[in-house]
């Protein structure tokens, strides 16, 4: 991924594509964003914050985020993480009823073709003054 694509990535929100997470860093490159591009075929684009519940919902469907993986460069994470989740996945618990919160300001646009606007609106930690702009 260059430099430029990373500058383009926008949000669902429509702006730039703020960063997710650096402690543990997050993103499918491992850049702190949920940047999207040709080598992430899960389309890692949902900032989400952890939760418990989140993560054992994870673990229940074999997606284990708990740990640590250093080949991947992948600490294991704790509730109140901020990580770049895959969309799918993260619909798959929202489905469950037990959807992490998610940041709209640092989650893909292309998180919108797995999940409608609504529903991350619904979830979302930093909703605008405006929702009317979320239209």
């Amino acid at each position: 991924m260059t430099e430029q694509e990373q500058v383009t990535q926008r949000n669902v929100l429509g702006g730039t594509l703020q960063p997710c997470g650096t402690d543990p860093v997050t993103g499918f490159y491992r850049d702190g964003s949920c940047t999207c591009g040709p080598l992430d075929p899960g389309l890692h684009a949902v900032c989400a914050v952890m939760t418990a519940e989140f993560l054992e919902h994870q673990a229940s469907v074999g997606n284990d985020l708990t740990t640590p993986r250093p080949e991947w460069q992948f600490p294991g994470l704790a509730p109140g993480d901020r990580w770049c989740v895959v969309a799918g996945r993260w619909r798959q618990s929202y489905e469950a009823g037990v959807a992490a919160p998610i940041v709209l300001s640092s989650t893909n646009y292309r998180a919108l073709e797995v999940i409608p606007i609504e529903v991350l609106t619904e979830h979302s930690v930093d909703v605008p003054d405006d929702p009317g702009s979320l239209d």
